[in-house]
């Protein structure tokens, strides 16, 4: 099946984007989400209005002077983090010669080109400093670390800054297809996947933005040799080459960080076409879940697109939890209290605040993932498929263990409601909060992206803390309707002031 990717077992630093044609809805018009998973308080949701026609409502990281996932009154765009390869290493051949230093290059010597770069700073008694440091250079970019060999390494990334600041606001001025897809010609947004929709009842997805060319036959993913003329680059990707999906025949596009072949349905464009530096993404399981909440279905409506946005199953947990209540059936013996088989052996996979088994499965799939690393067990396919199929009974029932234990300890019972431990809480305006147990705090339904909920919340307890408490997650949320009026709702996590 579809690879499931976990990148350390963190909260999956992502973004969710739907886009629905018209064909589809109620009203006849495009439906969009607009879903940035981020730190809370990295985004700011604002209106921007110049005389010069610019219109756009959204939300920007801070320091940034355009709209960075929004819309205007035609168009909307939503960028979700990508995989796609944007930056690679080289593993340069030096030559160290009375002349300076060289580096290989086929049957070529080459010089490094070096520049002094002087860097200021504040010394510890409070004075400012500066100190200078030499840049070394190749062809393929700046020396930016050495490997264990002490090899030097040098990275090609693209450095296109006043390109990309174009190609950002361009994207809030445009108004139909055709200036959009101008917009993102310019291919610099190297970070992102795009999201879209307009009110011509157009909906697209591009995979990427900047790509360079370059030899497939090579492990892009480790970096290669930079002696070896075939890594050059060839110049970059034209538009036409690169993944854009328009106008799919089922209706609608999905991007949640997951693998773009699953982006369209059966719709989706096929792997075969495309080199593997292009799209190593994998699925994961929220890719999975937005699947499930949009086949086969018609009669959107904002309304419909919201319930389908917080849709409260973890298919994550559908995948791994089965594999517990089959440990716990076979050896009940093992099973620390009867009452947790009963739990888990019907449960929805639904999160809720009063839901017990929500908290049973987070715990219990952290502490998995915490085992099966410990154990060396871990599979190329990654950790979640082992939980799921591969871990032995014994690891999963110790796993279990240990989960009522904590609970017990933390909480004086196993038996803890999701809201009772997972917890939103600002004491003040900081942007890192000094987090505790014996301050207010909210409870939380929302569970980790990990576990495939679209609706993200990434919790953890901190220093001193039994409960956990959330820093990122859905942070700015839109749901927007591109018709003859523009109809849109939208929410940010902790409001538009830094007063809490």
């Amino acid at each position: 099946g579809d690879r499931v990717d976990d990148p350390l077992n963190q909260e999956p630093r992502g973004s969710n984007g739907i886009s629905i044609a018209p064909k589809l809805t109620e009203n006849g018009n495009a439906l969009f989400l607009i879903n940035p998973h981020t730190s809370f308080f990295f985004r700011s949701e604002l209106h921007m209005v110049s005389e010069e026609g610019l219109n756009a409502y959204g939300a920007t990281t801070w320091g940034q002077f355009f709209i960075y996932q929004g819309f205007n009154e035609r168009l909307g765009w939503m960028h979700t983090s990508t995989y796609a390869d944007v930056l690679d290493e080289y593993r340069e051949t030096i030559l160290d010669t009375d002349l300076g230093y060289y580096y290989q290059h086929g049957e070529e010597k080459k010089p490094l080109t070096t520049k002094e770069i002087t860097l200021r700073y504040k010394a510890e008694d409070g004075t400012m400093q500066d100190t200078t440091l030499t840049g070394y250079y190749t062809h393929h970019g700046p020396v930016v670390r050495a490997d264990e060999d002490g090899g030097w390494i040098t990275m090609a990334l693209m450095h296109r800054p006043v390109d990309a600041l174009r190609q950002s606001f361009g994207r809030t001025k445009a108004q139909n297809w055709d200036e959009f897809y101008e917009a993102m010609s310019i291919r610099t947004n190297s970070s992102n996947n795009t999201v879209y929709a307009d009110a011509d009842g157009n909906i697209a997805y591009y995979h990427g933005n900047y790509l360079m060319k370059r030899d497939d036959s090579f492990d892009w993913s480790q970096p290669v040799d930079g002696s070896d003329p075939a890594t050059d680059y060839q110049g970059m990707h034209s538009m036409e080459e690169m993944m854009i999906i328009k106008n799919p025949e089922n209706g609608w596009l999905q991007n949640c960080n997951s693998t773009p072949f699953t982006a369209a349905g059966e719709y989706s464009p096929s792997p075969e076409d495309f080199p593997k530096y292009m799209v190593p993404d994998r699925e994961n399981y929220r890719g999975i879940h937005a699947v499930q909440v949009l086949e086969g279905k018609t009669g959107w409506t904002l309304d419909k697109l919201r319930a389908a946005a917080y849709d409260p199953y973890m298919p994550g947990f559908a995948d791994m939890v089965p594999g517990l209540v089959s440990a716990m059936e076979a050896d009940r013996l093992s099973v620390p209290d009867p009452n947790l088989y009963e739990q888990l052996k019907d449960w929805d996979f639904k999160w809720s605040v009063e839901s017990v088994p929500t908290t049973l499965a987070h715990f219990w799939a952290t502490e998995m993932v915490r085992l099966v690393r410990e154990s060396g067990a871990e599979t190329p396919e990654g950790v979640y498929p082992y939980i799921a199929e591969g871990a032995p009974d014994a690891m999963r029932l110790a796993a279990l263990s240990n989960v009522v234990n904590t609970l017990t300890e933390d909480f004086g019972s196993w038996e803890v409601p999701f809201g009772e431990v997972n917890r939103y809480q600002r004491i003040n305006s900081e942007i890192v909060q000094p987090f505790s147990d014996d301050q207010p705090s909210i409870p939380v339904k929302f569970a980790s992206g990990r576990w495939g909920s679209l609706a993200a919340y990434g919790a953890r307890k901190y220093p001193g803390t039994k409960r956990m408490y959330g820093t990122r997650g859905n942070s700015f949320v839109a749901f927007v309707e591109f018709g003859d009026r523009l109809s849109a709702h939208s929410i940010s996590t902790g409001g538009g002031s830094d007063n809490p």
